[in-house]
């Protein structure tokens, strides 16, 4: 991370496109999961990659893999899991006319990429954890859980992002009911649009279920 060179054009000043949230961290050399808002992750987390704050800093990409359908991003200037605690909550951009020029050889051997948009979560079925401690303790991989609701619309003009939810009985039939979940990893920590869930670990009494 390095403050913004004073040469260049006030981010404040460009249109920018969301592509990250820093989430929480991963391990005790620095590295911080991130949520994407972007449909092409390998390129925008390419080693050298720069992404900005709002407010303009810097934040230099070091190094990046793809684990379990997530992102987990080392940036230059985060050595500890102490400075990487201190990033998460923080959205990351890049100028809206950003060049794509990033090499060939940086995608997958497939093309592919686990990018996704907000607007793709409307539809995907929401399920919750059956047992929220052994589910953290997993990190909630292969972890049991059940259908609850649907995603009805996405909600993020707002200062924290929002899922509307459609209430929905174990077996997907309606409830009649609504309710709006924060969207953040500490309550969404899964999101597999190809499998058409994302997996929630809501506190107790959110959804008044």
């Amino acid at each position: 991370m390095r403050a913004a060179d004073s040469t260049q054009a006030d981010p404040q000043q460009l249109t920018l496109l969301r592509v990250c949230r820093i989430g929480r961290a991963q391990g005790l050399k620095g590295e911080v999961n991130v949520r994407l808002f972007t449909d092409d992750p390998v390129r925008r987390f390419a080693p050298g990659s720069t992404l900005l704050t709002r407010d303009g800093r810097e934040f230099v990409v070091l190094k990046s893999r793809n684990y379990k359908s997530r992102w987990i991003i080392l940036f230059e200037g985060i050595t500890d899991r102490n400075a990487s605690e201190e990033l998460n909550g923080i959205d990351l951009f890049i100028p809206k006319d950003a060049p794509e020029d990033a090499p060939d050889e940086d995608m997958d051997a497939d093309g592919d990429d686990e990018g996704w948009y907000l607007s793709d979560l409307v539809g995907l079925e929401v399920l919750a954890v059956d047992d929220p401690d052994a589910a953290r303790a997993a990190d909630y991989d292969g972890v049991e859980a059940h259908l609850i609701a649907t995603v009805s619309a996405v909600l993020n003009n707002t200062a924290q992002d929002l899922l509307e939810l459609k209430l929905t009985d174990e077996e997907g039939h309606p409830t009649g009911k609504t309710a709006l979940l924060p969207f953040v990893e500490a309550i969404v920590p899964i999101v597999d649009v190809d499998e058409g869930y994302i997996l929630t670990d809501p506190p107790a009494g959110l959804l008044d279920l």
